[in-house]
């Protein structure tokens, strides 16, 4: 966050500078790896839910813990938009998916990667930022069935963002801190997800399926929630074929972008 001289940051407000003057989006809907809603285990007939922040004013979350006390002064400015909430709602509504409009603020996931993207002095994004979350579960039919819900936002001008990362292993970043080690995973699996993304569309939902069925998913991501983001915006994308337009991998961690439709 603080080093502004990483790749990763500096490709953040390269991507974020093309959004702001080519993309031009009306508002953002969000995705981050850090608000999963609903119940955590889920069978055919049981509800399922996401919550939707439908709030205009919201504070920032600062849902991280043992850091320097300054880290949780940074502010970052934005405002929600009850219209878009209530659009997304009845989209994923009619998708057959329960949802609660709830008032909550921008966890890190979102406004860390933004506060690069989208520097509030030198490249504000002016417009609404909505976040979804995602569901407390790990079963596929839900990520897709979400995703296709929202495909229609796209054509009203909303950018669908997916907060993650490729590779997102804390275990061994803290086994490893300091090293210099740079596991293989972290470039194996995202080559396969840059497969996966960018199979046609009529055959990307079962090459994403395939991909948490590889050995190294378990390893680059112990547990799941930094690569769901990208599910849901796959699935949103409709004929649009996704194109990875940067990797790197660091230790357990690799900061690929991807997106999916042409600017």
């Amino acid at each position: 966050m603080e080093n502004t001289k990483h790749p990763a940051y500096l490709k953040l407000a390269e991507t974020g500078a093309e959004i702001t003057t080519k993309v031009k989006p009306k508002a953002v809907v969000v995705f981050s790896a850090h608000w999963q809603d609903g119940p955590s285990i889920h069978w055919e007939n049981t509800p399922t839910k996401v919550s939707i922040n439908a709030a205009e004013d919201t504070d920032l979350i600062y849902d991280f813990y043992g850091f320097p006390p300054h880290y949780y002064e940074y502010k970052y400015p934005n405002e929600g938009s009850p219209e878009v909430a209530e659009k997304v709602a009845q989209k994923l509504s009619g998708s057959g998916t329960q949802v609660e409009k709830v008032k909550r603020g921008l966890d890190h996931g979102v406004w860390v990667g933004f506060l690069a993207a989208f520097d509030p002095k030198k490249n504000p994004l002016n417009v609404p930022i909505v976040q979804v979350s995602l569901f407390n579960s790990e079963n596929e039919g839900l990520r897709y069935r979400m995703g296709q819900g929202l495909e229609g936002l796209r054509d009203e001008g909303i950018l669908i963002i997916g907060a993650g990362m490729t590779a997102h292993n804390l275990y061994d970043y803290r086994a490893s801190r300091g090293s210099g080690k740079t596991m293989l995973y972290a470039s194996s699996f995202d080559e396969a997800l840059k497969d996966a993304a960018s199979a046609e569309p009529g055959n990307r939902q079962a090459a994403m399926s395939a991909l948490l069925k590889r050995s190294d998913a378990r390893q680059a991501h112990h547990t799941l929630e930094h690569i769901l983001p990208i599910y849901v915006v796959a699935e949103a994308a409709g004929l649009d074929v996704g194109v990875r337009l940067w990797t790197m991998p660091e230790g357990s961690f690799n900061w690929a972008q991807y997106r999916f439709g042409a600017v």
